[in-house]
């Protein structure tokens, strides 16, 4: 768990991905990008551990179900 920040230090800013790389659509045949937000077992991860807005995390949700869909992503690596 991460600490929180003490009385008089305020929290800093985490970035966004997205934001950063510039990208405002996502496309669900860029599967470079759409593994990045999913954990090792297959699962997409939570908004708090990729940091997207609620937007861009029901985008990408909705990319990495179409991708899986299509067979281009897995739908659970099982090890």
């Amino acid at each position: 768990m991460a600490k929180r920040p003490g009385p008089g230090r305020p929290a800093k800013p985490r970035p966004n991905p997205l934001i950063e790389a510039g990208i405002t659509y996502v496309d669900y045949k860029d599967t470079n990008l759409l593994r990045k937000f999913i954990s090792d077992r297959g699962k997409i991860r939570s908004r708090r551990v990729t940091r997207l807005t609620v937007q861009q995390q029901k985008a990408m949700a909705r990319a990495i179900k179409n991708a899986r869909e299509m067979a281009l992503l897995p739908y659970a690596h099982l090890s």
